[in-house]
């Protein structure tokens, strides 16, 4: 967490910071912005290779400094194809995965169909930029074995992004 170094390092009572103090004071750890991004339709990936599960959503920080909370919500399921099949997740800024929230879910060692609960992932980014910055989800068949999906039964899905000055 940032420190306000221009603070003083004790304070005395009754007395007043001046006004740039106030302002870093003020300025620190609060949400600046939220922003939401949703899809419903499902899709279908029956590689090793990460694709897109088209949820995204794109922040632009105020400040180069701020961290960008990602939270997601989303379903996952698998075909019948073959035993072995699971479901591998990330979220991704970018071209660049930052977090992978799930290696091998959904695995039953069968081959049933099996859509799963609605999954939760949370990651605090470090952007560094003040550019327009896309975040998305993306999945892949973890063994190739068969078909997995995202957004299974068409179920939404959402991506928030929520900016934490620091």
């Amino acid at each position: 967490m940032a420190t306000p170094t221009a603070l003083p390092s004790t304070f005395t009572a009754n007395t007043v910071l001046p006004a740039a103090s106030l302002n870093l004071l003020r300025g620190a750890f609060r949400v600046l912005q939220v922003v939401q991004g949703t899809y419903g339709s499902t899709a279908s990936n029956s590689t090793t290779e990460m694709a897109d599960t088209f949820l995204t959503a794109t922040i632009t920080p105020q400040y180069n400094t701020s961290k960008i909370l990602v939270l997601v919500q989303q379903t996952f399921g698998k075909t019948n194809g073959n035993a072995n099949n699971a479901v591998a997740s990330q979220i991704v800024r970018g071209a660049t995965a930052i977090h992978q929230f799930q290696v091998a879910a959904l695995y039953t060692g069968t081959t049933q169909d099996v859509v799963g609960p609605s999954v939760s992932a949370i990651y605090l980014d470090s952007p560094a930029t003040t550019a327009a910055t896309a975040y998305k989800t993306q999945f892949a068949n973890f063994t190739a074995a068969a078909a997995v999906s995202s957004s299974t039964n068409n179920t939404p899905g959402t991506i928030t992004l929520i900016e934490i000055s620091a």
